[in-house]
Parts: structure tokens; sequence; C-alpha cells
């Protein structure tokens, strides 16, 4: 049975809602490089039968949808938190602090913030927190998208300069691939995150 995408928007749009941001995060389980957040406003009673959660779209589909919604969007903003204060923070309070920013930078106020998963703390804005939220609601859905395209992209980009690693390909999550590069060349300052576990076990076993 296919999922109603517009349910959680409009529930809203009933309650006279007239801008509803999604927000969600890419990259909180990966070892390397950033932790990217995305806030995206759509137009009202906005439809895209495409837009669904962006681990389920080939990475052709998602480029497209990206684009498409930049363009669509009333507002959006994409945050990238690195992973020098992922390391810091720690990866469950970096994603609230990253959606935090997120919605308070949009320059469209929303009426209500729908929430893949977790809850932000005194926000000002109305919310609603929505498990596998990217599955259900297409707010969400864009944002994942936004935030997935931009940060593999950014990965790629940064591939240039550690072509050893093979960045472009993994994207920085724990494969096996990626465990053998670090046990090789070691994790790089700055970019991998020393306060994961895995990370920790490789430095400590190298």
């Amino acid at each position: 049975m296919k999922t109603n995408m517009y349910l959680y928007e409009n529930k809203f749009f009933l309650k006279n809602a007239k801008h509803i941001a999604g927000v969600d995060e890419a990259g909180r389980g990966c070892w390397a490089g950033p932790l990217v957040v995305a806030a995206c406003i759509l137009p009202t009673k906005y439809k895209n039968d495409h837009i669904r959660d962006s681990k389920t779209l080939s990475i052709k589909k998602r480029q497209q949808l990206f684009d498409i919604i930049i363009k669509d969007a009333l507002d959006y903003q994409i945050i990238f938190i690195d992973p020098e204060e992922v390391d810091k923070l720690n990866p469950k309070e970096a994603s609230i602090e990253g959606m935090r920013r997120a919605l308070t930078m949009l320059k469209v106020s929303p009426d209500v913030a729908l929430i893949d998963f977790e809850k932000i703390p005194n926000l000002k804005i109305k919310q609603q927190s929505i498990v596998k939220g990217d599955a259900k609601s297409i707010s969400i859905a864009a944002a994942s998208i936004l935030a997935k395209v931009a940060r593999d992209n950014y990965m790629i980009k940064i591939n240039k300069k550690y072509p050893q690693y093979n960045f472009s390909k993994h994207k920085g999550y724990g494969t096996l691939e990626h465990v053998k590069e670090i046990k090789k060349y070691g994790p790089i300052k700055g970019f991998h995150r020393f306060s994961y576990k895995p990370i920790k076990n490789i430095i400590n076993h190298v």
C-alpha cells in the first residue's frame, strides 16, 4: 500500500497553517565528513509524487529532484556541521543543533516544523516529530533529498583532495574499504570523527 506523503501537511493546512517546514539530516552515522541538515518549505498543497525518502532513490533521480526542490521551494536552508563539532556535541545533539540552525535561518517563517525523528528543545515554532518521517511526509522527504545530495556532492568534491580514501565512493560511511584506507593512511585530523568508537578502535590497533 502506497504511503500518503501529504497526510501530515494536509492535517496542518486544515488547521490554517500556511508554511510548513520539513527537516532532516544526512551523514549522522558517517565516520568522516560533515553532518548535513536541511530545512525546506514547499508551496501550500504542493504535489510531486516522485519526492520520497532519499535512500530509496537512485543517485540520478535524487539529483534531478534536488534541482526541482531548489527551484520550487518557497525557502530552504542547508547547514553543514563539521566533524569536530560533531565530536564535541555527539551525533544526536549535533543533528538537533543543525536542525535548530536550519529552521532559524529560514527567511520564510514556518507555522510548523515536521521533523524526522528528533524533537528540538525550546523551539519557538510548533513542531511534530515523525518516526521515519522521510517516508511519510513530502516536506521531510524534500529536506532529506537536499541534505543527502548536498553531502554526497561535498564528499565527491573533497575526494579530489584525499583521493586515497575514495570518499566519492563510500561517502565516509564505515565500509570495509574505508576501514582498510584508515588503517593504511590513518584518519584525517579535522575530517574523520575521532569520537566515534570504530575510529578509536582502528587508531588503537594500528
